[in-house]
């Protein structure tokens, strides 16, 4: 099997267009710009990307980033294989070679040397040096780099510096507006729309908390959750809890104070 032949998405993923995220990645595509998402938490990032992947009939390279990712880990390194010392390519250099879609998820959240490999490939020359092996790959037809982060969420020292953030087309994401939301959450969920209308409203209420006790607002997938633990027959405040509250916030009087918004939704005929 083609080693790039696992990274097609072979059912279209559904996603709902808020405005015009669409066009612009199209457009970025095109014209082999890199692009910058910023977004909250479980707001849609990752399955627009998967969406365009699709669309543009590219496979697709999810990385998630954390404070181990190294450079090594997306380069590649040399390896043992019995007697021998066999050099094994990484997902963005396979990436780069097969023509990929390339996604760093949460990108602040890596080492600091992967910024720096990243920044030949996000201009006009598309190449990824290779210390190890003395190659300059150049990045096939097809290839584009993604990387998400979320800026409300990261701390200074995480923040990603002006001199990165430029070399980007960014795209800005945010909650759905109700209706959309409403509508991703039923079909995802498999939930009857007025469910999904109610965990909207629990999480449009949650969101009005967020630097008032939460660091982070309810974001769609969290919604998801709790509609499928619903669809499985639990009640809503125990699912509510369970997928949304629970995942939040350990502290009590906080906890109590998102599951009286649940019961003040769910119990309002």
């Amino acid at each position: 099997m083609d080693a790039i032949e696992p990274f097609y998405i072979r059912n279209e993923p559904y996603y709902q267009p808020v405005g015009e995220e669409v066009a612009l990645f199209r457009a970025a595509f095109e014209s082999r710009r890199p692009v910058l998402l910023k977004g909250p938490t479980g707001c849609g990032k990752s399955r627009f990307v998967a969406a365009m992947a699709y669309r543009l009939k590219r496979p697709l390279i999810t990385i998630a980033c954390h404070e181990d990712l190294s450079a090594s880990d997306l380069v590649g390194r040399y390896l043992l294989k019995g007697d021998e010392t066999v050099w094994s390519d990484g997902l963005l250099s396979l990436a780069v070679k097969h023509g990929a879609i390339c996604y760093l998820d949460e990108v602040v959240e890596a080492r600091k040397d992967t910024t720096v490999i990243l920044h030949p490939l996000t201009d006009d020359r598309r190449i990824l040096p290779v210390e190890k092996t003395g190659e300059i790959l150049s990045a096939a037809d097809g290839f584009m780099l993604i990387v998400s982060y979320n800026p409300g969420y990261q701390s200074v020292v995480k923040e990603l510096k002006p001199s990165t953030r430029q070399r980007f087309v960014a795209l800005e994401f945010g909650y759905p507006p109700p209706s959309v939301e409403t509508a991703v959450v039923a079909h995802e969920a498999g939930v009857p729309v007025t469910t999904a209308e109610r965990l909207v409203a629990v999480a449009r209420k949650i969101r009005h908390l967020k630097n008032h006790g939460l660091d982070e607002g309810a974001g769609t997938r969290l919604l998801i959750g709790a509609g499928l633990l619903i669809g499985r027959g639990l009640p809503p405040r125990l699912a509510c809890e369970a997928a949304i509250v629970a995942p939040l916030t350990d502290d009590p009087q906080m906890r109590n104070a998102l599951m009286d918004v649940v019961s003040a939704v769910f119990e309002a005929e």
